[in-house]
């Protein structure tokens, strides 16, 4: 199989658990249809499928990991939702969809990305893992999605927008919070929670790193696309980032230096797999690669 064949499997295996997972919650109508909206829109699945791979590939099934995996793509789906808001992105379309605010309006949007942020929190809770672990994992993920991470990280690019000088440490200091948290974090996670022996914290680590590698090469890759992508693949118009006045790694040093630096960021993430075997391993190597080389 090829690694979208591969990603693709894993992503149906977390898309089956996310169909169910707000299911006899007694949450009013209108809110659910708008979380499922946005949480059942589609995507990679990136972010859960990095949890899942990384703590099989120490041991863990996927069944025991499942619910913490699927609660990074609430994390993931509400920040969406919010930030394709008038007082943020202001985008109309999400996934080649009408945005949540659009359809649901923005008061229900808001409450939409409450509801999944909290309902997130308490699916981390039933993964089937010792306790300390888990707990250990819940406090990584909650700075990584907080003020010191995804959310400072939005404050930090509306800042940024529209404003001359940015520089390229700006710019990445700026993404590692609002992309590549919850990325690394992703890694990490699935480490953590399947950690056990002397080591453990070697593993938690390199993944860790593995996870900081990848996300600012997805970053930058983003950043590429907006430029030179398939609207129709994307899902959202080409060129936002230029109109709204957005520093990027192409504007900043353009876009074959900006292809080159994310290759070179991917190529470190795979040296970090050489002391790991196996199909997770091939996996995680093939997954890097693919990120500079996917077309939405």
């Amino acid at each position: 199989m090829t690694i979208k064949e591969k990603l693709a499997v894993h992503a149906a295996e977390v898309e089956e658990y996310l169909g169910i997972c707000l299911k006899d919650r007694n949450i009013p109508e209108t809110l659910l249809e708008s979380m499922e909206y946005s949480l059942m829109a589609g995507g990679k699945r990136l972010r859960p499928v990095l949890v899942l791979v990384w703590a099989k590939m120490l041991g863990l099934e996927s069944k025991e990991v499942m619910p913490f995996a699927a609660s990074l793509e609430l994390i993931h789906s509400y920040s969406l939702v919010h930030d394709d808001l008038p007082a943020m992105d202001d985008d109309d379309l999400r996934r080649g969809k009408p945005s949540n605010h659009k359809k649901f309006g923005e008061a229900t949007a808001i409450l939409a990305g409450d509801g999944l942020l909290t309902e997130a929190f308490g699916l981390m809770t039933r993964a089937a893992v010792p306790a300390e672990n888990v707990l250990r994992a819940i406090s990584i993920m909650a700075e990584a999605a907080g003020a010191a991470g995804m959310v400072g990280g939005q404050e930090v690019d509306m800042e940024y927008t529209g404003r001359d000088g940015v520089s390229l440490e700006e710019l990445r200091a700026m993404h590692a919070m609002k992309t590549g948290a919850l990325i690394y974090s992703s890694c990490k996670c699935g480490a953590v929670l399947a950690s056990k022996g002397s080591d453990a914290e070697k593993h938690v680590s390199c993944a860790e790193e593995y996870g900081r590698l990848i996300g600012v090469a997805f970053q930058i890759v983003d950043d590429v696309l907006d430029v030179i992508g398939d609207e129709a693949a994307l899902g959202k118009p080409v060129g936002s980032d230029e109109e709204q006045g957005k520093t990027t790694y192409p504007s900043l040093i353009g876009l074959e230096e900006s292809k080159k630096l994310a290759s070179g960021y991917v190529e470190d993430a795979v040296k970090l797999l050489e002391p790991y075997s196996g199909d997770e391993a091939d996996f995680l190597r093939e997954l890097a690669r693919y990120i500079v080389d996917r077309v939405y």
